[in-house]
């Protein structure tokens, strides 16, 4: 398949840049996910690589060539909408032998590729259905099996589940984990907004933000190691609890004396001329539990939200205005108007000073 490498690239509207200094290294056989907030860029950059959108600066080099002109039919690339856009009068097999024909391929060539895509999507059996007849699902799988037979170098992914049903979506994420297990060497590109998309789907996440790349790394990498709050605050649902305070010892095991009265102990070494700085610590809401010693939080709970395998405790606002959420596993409804103290692992709570982590200095 093949290699991108996007160098200072940038995209500008006139005088208002909408994304600056995107530097980024794609190998064959990762699964990239774009994410962020809305209108953070991600589409428009996935259409940048696609040739859909013109480059305003940097280089985009897809295995070592220049793309920055390349017209969006020779750069070797196929994307899948958000939307099908299939023929509504022509079959599932017609749809897909559509580009190839269109090419001037010989029927045996169309007829290997359709066969070979319906096998990997499993759509045997819907070859001789319009659309109409298919569920969402199924007009998706079609949509990516066009992609698939014309194959591509880089495969892009443009929010392709979000017209789905949230069942749909899970069922067909599902599928889409399975197509690059049958695709290991396919180097693929996928936008979303949907974090469990991005942490179950890909090798990295590009987070976006404020024009820029805010982080990449593994799913997992920045769950557990974000490098600035933005990070923090954006991957996980509910968001990471942030709460400003005061480091009163420092070394392997850090003390922090929070504004809310409350005490926090954190791995994250600092050093002796760190005493009196003032930082946010940051502690998951799953990282939260039933406080036997020093709490980091304490406070009423105002709502409950049992989900059958955790219960989301809602406290009430402190007195900055905070809300503190915390996940517990199982069902506690009956905290709701109780009075609770929370701490964590000091493994589990993170520290930021002016928005960036102090793990990663």
């Amino acid at each position: 398949m093949a290699d991108l490498k996007l160098t200072g690239v940038e995209k500008a509207y006139g005088k208002v840049k909408v994304l600056q200094d995107i530097n980024l290294d794609i190998k064959t056989g990762e699964l990239i996910v774009f994410v962020g907030p809305s209108g953070c860029g991600k589409s428009t950059l996935l259409r940048m690589i696609a040739g859909l959108e013109g480059i305003s600066g940097g280089e985009l080099l897809i295995d070592g060539q220049r793309m920055n002109d390349v017209p969006p039919a020779q750069r070797g690339i196929a994307m899948v909408f958000q939307s099908y856009a299939l023929y509504p009068h022509m079959s599932v097999r017609e749809n897909m032998a559509f580009a190839l024909k269109i090419a001037h391929k010989p029927q045996a060539e169309i007829d290997a590729a359709i066969a070979n895509a319906a096998r990997i999507l499993q759509l045997e059996p819907y070859l001789d259905r319009l659309p109409k007849a298919l569920s969402g699902g199924q007009r998706q799988r079609v949509a990516i099996g066009r992609s698939i037979v014309r194959d591509p170098k880089v495969y892009l992914f443009d929010e392709p589940l979000s017209n789905l049903d949230a069942a749909l979506r899970v069922a067909t994420r599902i599928e889409i984990a399975q197509l690059k297990e049958h695709m290991p060497d396919s180097t693929m590109i996928y936008v979303t907004h949907d974090q469990v998309e991005a942490m179950t789907l890909a090798t990295r996440i590009v987070v976006l933000a404020g024009g820029g790349i805010a982080q990449v790394g593994a799913p997992l990498d920045l769950y557990e190691r974000p490098e600035n709050e933005f990070v923090a605050t954006f991957i996980g649902s509910p968001a990471m609890n942030l709460s400003p305070g005061e480091v009163v010892q420092t070394g392997s095991e850090t003390k922090v004396k929070l504004e809310n009265g409350g005490i926090a102990y954190s791995n994250v070494p600092t050093r002796d001329a760190d005493m009196g700085l003032r930082v946010n610590i940051g502690v998951r809401p799953e990282d939260l539990t039933h406080a036997a010693g020093p709490a980091i939080f304490s406070g009423t709970v105002e709502i409950t939200e049992a989900l059958g395998e955790v219960t989301l405790l809602y406290l009430a606002r402190d007195a900055g205005g905070a809300q503190v959420i915390a996940k517990l596993p199982g069902i506690h409804a009956e905290l709701r108007g109780q009075g609770v103290s929370l701490s964590a692992d000091p493994a589990k709570v993170h520290l930021f000073a002016g928005g960036k982590s102090l793990l990663h200095r």
